[in-house]
């Protein structure tokens, strides 16, 4: 009886040139696999010419799994664990599967009892609610808020008031070129005393990471965030 292969969740940079490189286990294990699925092929060729030896990138077998990928096109994706053939998993940065449409791969794999197997790597949500000094203990990732102001101000107010009930840190993620329109409408929706986050370019030369209250960032002169990556934090008080 033919075993199915595994599916690899393989971490990527958060970004060119990032200063801490990936684990060299992960190097290695993407050097081993023949098939990967990813949210972006060029993205991926990009961190394949890292890896250790003289493979060549046309060796690998790539496919593209995004938020245009129907439902019924993913289990070709998973043929070849199938197979019998290990798979890696991508995103197009960071940890695959969290705030990524790699999640609803994981979740065919599962049906198909094909073991997972998630790899070491940097998480920009976890990076950044470690640098907050916001409370580690409870919290929730919220993903992406509305775009539209009026819908924006609403969901954070709602946001902050389960943060102040639940003793709870509240993290966000945006589309890089809505930073600053972001930080405008928080600065305008909560409360003097929360306390909020930025962290922006993680694992970056360029990163910076600062914490203070609604009160005080109303005061301080920001860096230009525009379409730097950013995860967005906030702590209420009861």
């Amino acid at each position: 009886m033919k075993t199915n292969g595994k599916l690899f969740l393989v971490p990527t940079p958060l970004g060119e040139n990032a200063a801490i490189p990936l684990p060299e286990y992960v190097l290695q294990t993407l050097g081993q696999l023949h098939y990967l699925v990813c949210e972006r092929a060029k993205t991926s060729r990009q961190l394949l010419k890292t890896v250790p030896g003289e493979r060549p990138i046309g060796s690998w077998n790539i496919e593209e799994l995004n938020k245009r990928t129907a439902d019924n096109e993913l289990k070709a994706l998973l043929q070849p664990a199938l197979e019998g053939h290990d798979i890696g998993l991508l995103s197009e940065a960071g940890c695959p599967a969290v705030a990524d449409p790699g999640a609803r791969l994981v979740a065919l794999a599962h049906q198909y009892s094909i073991q997972v197997v998630p790899l070491v790597g940097p998480s920009s949500i976890l990076l950044a609610l470690m640098a907050s000094g916001l409370n580690g203990q409870r919290f929730c990732f919220q993903g992406y808020l509305p775009a539209n102001r009026s819908e924006l101000l609403g969901a954070l107010k709602k946001s902050e008031q389960l943060s102040a009930r639940h003793d709870q840190t509240q993290i966000y993620i945006e589309t890089p070129y809505r930073n600053m329109a972001f930080i405008e409408t928080a600065l305008q929706a909560l409360a003097p005393e929360t306390r909020m986050c930025i962290a922006a370019d993680l694992t970056l030369p360029t990163a910076w990471i600062y914490t203070t209250t609604i009160e005080q960032w109303k005061k301080i002169t920001l860096p230009d965030l525009h379409k730097r990556p950013a995860i967005f934090l906030l702590h209420a008080k009861k």
